[in-house]
């Protein structure tokens, strides 16, 4: 996706930009996640005195496993997008520096920021529920079903001998 700068400023208003993007090679480093669809993006973009916004929403949706109990899952995200570049070094405002991205061309590709906010938005551990169980350590039962009998008493190895002291 690509925004021409020059474009821009000539229009002197906010131009919408609405594109669709193919997220299997963004993904393709993630072995448990998969995109079902395509990533909409609803953009606009604006300049004002060599200062350039573009922001808005991308719309995407996800299938994974649950970190917990192993069942899949699909998650869809609206992930707010925001970006701020600037064609010359004293249209940045100074408490804003570090969140600019300086340009030296007329063209900006929005792609790679576009990736950015994906991966960011993307959970380090997805769970089916807030309250899921998991899976029983001992015999891999998915404990959301119910329980599944197993003795849940664990005894250090080291103590087991001491178990029986008590009884006699």
């Amino acid at each position: 996706m690509m925004l021409n700068i020059r474009d821009l400023t000539q229009k002197g208003g906010p131009v919408a930009i609405s594109e669709t993007f193919d997220l299997s090679e963004t993904l393709a480093g993630r072995v448990d996640t998969e995109a079902p669809g395509k990533l909409a993006a609803e953009l606009t973009a604006h300049s004002q005195g060599g200062l350039v916004t573009v922001e808005g929403t991308l719309r995407f949706a996800i299938r994974t496993s649950c970190s917990r109990c192993l069942q899949p899952i699909e998650e869809t995200f609206n992930v707010p997008f925001r970006e701020q570049f600037a064609t010359r070094p004293e249209a940045v405002p100074n408490e804003d520096k570090d969140e600019v991205h300086l340009i030296a061309e007329d063209h900006i590709k929005l792609d790679s920021y576009v990736e950015e906010a994906v991966w960011l938005a993307l959970p380090l551990a997805a769970v089916c529920r807030e309250d899921c169980r998991g899976l029983c350590p001992e015999c891999g039962a998915n404990q959301n079903d119910g329980p599944c009998g197993c003795n849940k008493d664990k005894i250090d190895p080291r103590l087991a001998g001491l178990a029986n002291f008590f009884e006699s």
